[in-house]
């Protein structure tokens, strides 16, 4: 296995420029307000990856950068760590398919409760291929982390990890020494231990809309009633 990198954008391929342009456009960077994560964290920012998806232009234009990074990789099977993700699997896979004239297989897992599976029979379409793992938004990179050491498992060689944004600092190591972690766009945005929100000693409402921010509340009130 080669040495693990992390990198965001490639010469001559998609710039960070453009990549950003395009989530603005979709409007998925938010911001003062106060959301939760996925890690439990706080924060004023988030990006919502579902403002991108809703336009399949913009959606379509990404993936094509994600799969310009990979196109020679000899990549086999893409492969997103839950179903919100098949926009991604299916967009990166149909571009590498079209780059390289090569047949690739676009499939996801399924969460079941904190762990993964590969339902439909997609477990049939890992061991013995190369596969490259997508995800959008990147914070802790535990998903991510869990979906390579499946694939692993399962008999499949993850040649990659590609997505949208790192907006956790998130690196190759941290999600299972991949030999390439690779982004479009990194950003840095504050996160906040709940203990020590600032938002939250101001009394700024949390965000339900999007991120954890309603089940988070649903827990702080059972957790009040108990």
């Amino acid at each position: 296995m080669s040495r693990a990198t992390t990198k965001t954008q490639g010469g001559g391929k998609m710039k960070e420029e453009r990549a950003l342009e395009l989530l603005a456009q979709t409007q998925a960077v938010l911001k003062n307000d106060h959301f939760v994560y996925a890690s439990k964290n706080h924060g004023p920012e988030y990006v919502n990856k579902d403002r991108v998806y809703r336009d399949p232009m913009a959606t379509d234009e990404l993936c094509q950068g994600i799969a310009e990074n990979f196109q020679d990789y000899n990549v086999e099977v893409v492969v997103a760590p839950a179903a919100g993700g098949i926009n991604l699997s299916q967009g990166v896979a149909r571009h590498l398919c079209q780059i390289t004239g090569q047949k690739v297989i676009s499939i996801y897992a399924d969460k079941e409760g904190e762990a993964l599976e590969l339902r439909r029979g997609y477990g049939k379409d890992v061991p013995g291929k190369r596969v490259l793992i997508v995800d959008d938004v990147f914070t802790t990179g535990g998903l991510v982390e869990k979906l390579v050491r499946m694939i692993r498992v399962l008999g499949g060689e993850v040649v990659g990890v590609g997505g949208l944004c790192n907006r956790g600092g998130v690196k190759a190591e941290d999600i299972g020494g991949v030999p390439e972690f690779f982004t479009l766009t990194s950003v840095q945005m504050a996160a906040y231990e709940p203990a020590v929100c600032p938002l939250c000693k101001e009394g700024v409402p949390i965000n339900t809309e999007v991120g954890e921010g309603k089940k988070y509340l649903a827990e702080k009130a059972e957790e009040k009633n108990t």
